[in-house]
């Protein structure tokens, strides 16, 4: 259900925009960031924080977008919200006990605290480098290749960059019991 709710966004936006324009777009995916934040909200009661900043931050560009009728707001969004994102994982390098990453709970995956660190570095080097690829391309690629490359471009990016970790990471996985 969660990753539901956390591709419901993307696949509304892009639904959307097939469908109408940029515009109608922007506003469907208004919506459905704030509805994916409340869904979560009433199902956990806790906060989503990386949807939570994603829904302020298309509600500023994207509300900026529909009122001045200039899609180049929407499209630095990524920009914006993977800019924080990487902000706030260096910054947890100085600021708390130990960096963003390793507050995962650890029954999820219980790592060394090296590796924790280096793990929330190289997140924060490639929400940084995706910031930057993404001006370029909201700036010289037609509007429909920037949607597709936003929504699908990015994800499997990061897939792919999760998937890179596995190496560092497998040595730690909790290993299954034989059956007898």
């Amino acid at each position: 259900m969660k990753t539901m709710l956390d591709w419901l966004p993307a696949l509304a936006f892009v639904a959307a925009y097939l469908v109408y324009d940029i515009y109608v777009a922007t506003a469907v995916l208004i919506a459905a960031l704030f509805l994916s934040v409340a869904v979560h909200r009433a199902r956990t009661g806790e906060w989503h924080k990386m949807n939570t900043i994603a829904a302020l931050v298309a509600l500023v560009l994207g509300g900026t977008t529909l009122w001045v009728h200039d899609p180049m707001f929407i499209k630095l969004k990524p920009t914006v919200v993977y800019a924080v994102f990487a902000a706030g994982l260096a910054g947890s390098h100085f600021i708390g006990e130990k960096p963003l990453m390793a507050r995962i709970p650890p029954t999820m995956i219980d790592l060394p605290e090296w590796l924790w660190a280096r793990i929330n570095a190289a997140w924060a080097v490639f929400f940084l480098l995706c910031a930057i690829v993404n001006v370029p391309i909201a700036l010289y690629l037609p509007e429909a290749t920037w949607v597709m490359i936003k929504t699908f471009g990015f994800t499997g990016a990061s897939f792919l960059f999760l998937l890179g970790h596995l190496p560092f990471v497998a040595p730690y996985l909790p290993k299954e019991e034989p059956s007898a």
